[in-house]
């Protein structure tokens, strides 16, 4: 897809305030914890994740734990591209048990990753909490799941793409639309 197809709808400059913005609330709304959890949905929540982990340690004395999910096993359509998925929990370097966990993603659109990931992290243990972290909020919910914390509120049409880019995956970090070719 060409430039003239692309809207950025936040710089370099918007995601970093808006990531600081971001750890701050989880700051706030955690005053009780000593140490989050923070674990990033693989790919873009990851180096989100990361960024969040930085920027709440810098401005609280609370401890970030990191973990990351690839929850490509329990997506609600892998039967439908897979004859027998085996699923496996996923290992986080700290037990899930009692914790309060932040979960990371780019963008929440239809709420199916986020419900996979919550299936995930259920399957690991029992949270005390789960909380939902998105740096784009687009719309289009097909199943009750909202974030608790969340960037900037996209609404879009169902054709458009809204494209996360971070520098460890994509080389630069904006907030882009993609209009499709008409």
């Amino acid at each position: 897809m060409n430039e003239a197809n692309e809207k950025l709808i936040l710089d370099e400059n918007s995601v970093n305030r808006t990531l600081l913005r971001l750890a701050h609330e989880i700051i706030e709304n955690n005053p009780d914890e000593k140490t989050l959890y923070l674990v990033g949905i693989k790919t873009r929540g990851l180096p989100i994740a990361q960024i969040l982990a930085s920027n709440i340690e810098k401005f609280s004395d609370v401890k970030v734990v990191l973990g990351e999910l690839d929850i490509t096993l329990y997506r609600d359509d892998l039967v439908q591209k897979s004859e027998q998925p085996t699923v496996v929990p996923p290992e986080f370097p700290f037990d899930v048990t009692g914790k309060t966990i932040v979960l990371v993603d780019d963008v929440i659109y239809t709420g199916r990753t986020a419900r996979a990931a919550i299936d995930a992290i259920i399957s690991a243990g029992r949270p005390a909490k789960i909380k939902l972290c998105v740096l784009v909020d687009r719309g289009h919910r097909e199943i009750p799941i909202r974030g608790d914390y969340i960037g900037k509120n996209m609404p879009t049409s169902h054709s458009e793409i809204v494209s996360v880019r971070m520098p460890s995956v994509d080389g630069k970090m904006e907030v882009v639309i993609l209009h499709p070719q008409a």
